[in-house]
């Protein structure tokens, strides 16, 4: 079989063009209002989908509620950290409103051609001929900002941090919705969105003492010291690619430690089966010990074949050295400020900064709900898999890496997001309208199998 290995200058995009300029973002507010029709907790790809799908179905009295106050801001935040300039999701995956003829991010990079590279540009034909492409993050940054302008959903974004979302108990005579509560507010609405995407996941209890991260530790979304001439990553994922290949382009000398028998390379995150309707079909019809074992099959660290040549040429060249399928057992300070990574059979891997890139875990609600309302089964939150409403809670809803045990491992992903506000915001317009939610089409066409 042949494998094609797309080459290293893919991930090379620029950052930070001057786009043209978007209309001026709503003056600073006090504080967000105390009531609306729907309030979004997290203002990220899954939230700003939502608020334009809610848009078009004529919501407009929407609150979006986010720690740093701006459209995707976290998302972007998180992705400049890691230095990332392209992305795994295609042009076909964008944060925009599944059947509206809102301008779709590959009209978005077209008509902006003359701001892209030749290598942008070939990308661009590719993704129109039908084959797989990558989209530069410059570009991908830019497209959110004209969606959130476009449906205004900058204007209807405060910085907020959320700390209860309290829903309506059927015993108070109310429709049903919730009240968020954060730091010097409390916002009532009749349907609330839950778009809260992942955490990054901490290292295990043991691997040293103590509640903080020791000196010269650090994961993944934090920034990398200057001065720290050895590197060690430990991480298997494409977090771990991206720290690896900064490092080795400012000439450090890199260890990584990769608990899996051998790194795995893959286009996308997910099977490309699970982002059409058919795959979602199949996971649908499984029990769910079934889906447990396709989440886990595909929720696996992989890093992008783009990265392939560098690190192998990396590795014969001595740059980086691979430590394959040893079990962490603990991190430690050594001599000089410098720290060790411990392996089983006591080996050490002793660098001038440790970052560690074990991933991420899904966000599920229940640091918001009450633990009744999550229902969590193996983590997962008990959802309607009709509406993706908390079946505790019915005027509350998930959109992203949570409904996972619902759309299957393409959730967590921007095309996932898609499918989901599909589901959510005909809910919520049904129930604001006062008539029971339709299906969405494809839902129509499994419900008939």
């Amino acid at each position: 079989m042949i494998t094609f290995v797309p080459p290293p200058h893919l991930l090379e995009s620029p950052r930070g063009r001057d786009w043209p300029a978007a209309p001026a973002a709503a003056p600073p507010r006090t504080g967000p209002p105390a009531g609306a029709d729907v309030a979004i907790v997290g203002a990220g790809p899954a939230g700003l989908a939502v608020a334009s799908a809610l848009w078009h179905l004529g919501v407009r009295d929407v609150v979006l509620l986010d720690r740093g106050g701006r459209p995707c801001g976290r998302f972007f935040d998180r992705v400049d950290t890691l230095r990332q300039r392209v992305l795994r999701s295609p042009y076909e995956h964008h944060p925009g409103v599944e059947g509206y003829r809102d301008c779709e991010l590959l009209d978005f990079a077209r008509l902006h051609w003359s701001l892209l590279t030749p290598v942008e540009r070939r990308e661009i034909r590719m993704a129109q001929s039908g084959h797989r492409s990558v989209v530069p993050v410059d570009v991908f940054e830019a497209y959110c900002r004209h969606v959130s302008t476009l449906h205004h959903v900058d204007e209807r974004t405060w910085r907020a941090t959320v700390r209860e979302v309290r829903p309506t108990r059927p015993d108070e005579g109310s429709a049903a919705g919730a009240t968020v509560h954060g730091d010097g507010f409390a916002l009532t609405a009749r349907s609330v969105v839950l778009c809260l995407g992942e955490e990054r996941r901490d290292a295990p209890a043991d691997w040293w003492e103590g509640e903080g991260t020791p000196a010269g530790v650090s994961y993944w979304d934090e920034p990398v010291p200057s001065d720290a001439g050895r590197l060690v990553v430990v991480g298997a994922g494409l977090s771990a690619a991206h720290l690896i290949a900064n490092a080795l382009g400012e000439g450090k000398e890199v260890h990584w430690v990769l608990r899996a028998p051998e790194e795995r390379y893959q286009c996308a995150d997910v099977n490309a089966s699970f982002f059409r309707a058919e795959g979602r079909a199949r996971f649908d019809g499984t029990s769910w010990q079934d889906r447990l074992a396709l989440m886990g099959g595909h929720r696996r660290a992989s890093v992008m074949f783009e990265f392939r040549p560098l690190m192998e040429r990396a590795e014969a060249e001595g740059r980086l050295t691979v430590h394959r399928g040893r079990a962490v057992t603990g991190v430690t300070p050594v001599r000089a400020g410098r720290s060790a990574v411990l392996l089983e059979g006591d080996a050490r891997v002793v660098g001038d900064h440790v970052v560690l890139a074990l991933g991420t875990v899904v966000s599920n609600g229940d640091r918001l709900l009450p633990s009744s309302v999550v229902a969590a089964r193996d983590g997962w939150p008990d959802l309607d898999e009709r509406t993706l409403a908390y079946r505790g809670a019915p005027g509350v809803f998930a959109v992203g890496a949570a409904a996972g045990m619902v759309l299957g491992p393409a959730a967590r992903n921007i095309d996932g997001h898609r499918v989901a506000t599909a589901r959510v915001a005909g809910a919520i317009a049904a129930h604001l309208a006062g008539t029971s939610a339709p299906l969405p089409s494809e839902d129509r066409e499994i419900a008939r199998v």
